[in-house]
């Protein structure tokens, strides 16, 4: 399925999505896009759909050619106090809020939003499989959050972040359960199976 854009009338329409929605440890991390009109990539797609070497080849393009981009992380600390879906909305519309030119038209992936400065706006199941921006958007979301998780992964080796970006394998659980959570992981999250519940 060809990717396009959302609508030709809107020529500053922006493009958000998250990344890190699911995991145990690390930020929640969002992005806005504007792209120019006739935009064209091969090989874009929903984040999620193409390999690490193919994303990490797509996001200078994407950087150079839009007329804005911009990404937000927010921290375990923010997601366990307004939760993970506040948290998520929350990052978008500061990315949004980043943007220059100011977006005059909105397109978010999911099902979920928040008006944001009376700017319009649309939610698009699976829209980062279907539209240009919110798939540029997606792979600038990822990629942040995944150098971002290679950055602590230093500071904490024993979860293996490096590998596993924050999200809920056996491995981080594993060491959760023999190290403990640290400052990074979001403790309004289930971190443990009941049979490995720590005595916090």
């Amino acid at each position: 399925m060809l990717l396009k854009s959302f609508n030709v009338i809107f020529c500053k329409e922006s493009g958000t999505d998250e990344a890190g929605r699911g995991c145990l440890a690390g930020p929640v991390t969002a992005a806005a896009v504007i792209l120019p009109e006739n935009f064209s990539l091969d090989l874009l797609n929903d984040s999620k759909k193409i390999s690490k070497k193919i994303r990490e080849r797509l996001r200078p393009i994407i950087e150079n050619e839009a007329i804005a981009f911009s990404y937000t992380h927010l921290e375990p600390k923010i997601i366990d106090e307004i939760n993970i879906l506040n948290a998520s909305i929350q990052a978008m519309q500061e990315s949004i809020l980043k943007l220059n030119p100011t977006p005059e038209y909105i397109i978010v992936d999911g099902n979920r939003f928040k008006p944001l400065n009376n700017i319009p706006y649309s939610c698009i199941i699976k829209g980062d499989s279907k539209y240009m921006s919110i798939a540029a958007a997606s792979i600038l979301a990822k990629t942040y959050r995944d150098d971002y998780m290679n950055e602590i992964h230093e500071e904490f080796p024993m979860y293996n972040w490096k590998k596993n970006k924050g999200y809920p394998t056996k491995e981080h659980r594993e060491a959760i359960a023999k190290y403990g959570p640290c400052k990074y992981h979001r403790m309004s999250f289930k971190l443990l199976p009941d049979q490995l519940k720590l005595d916090l």
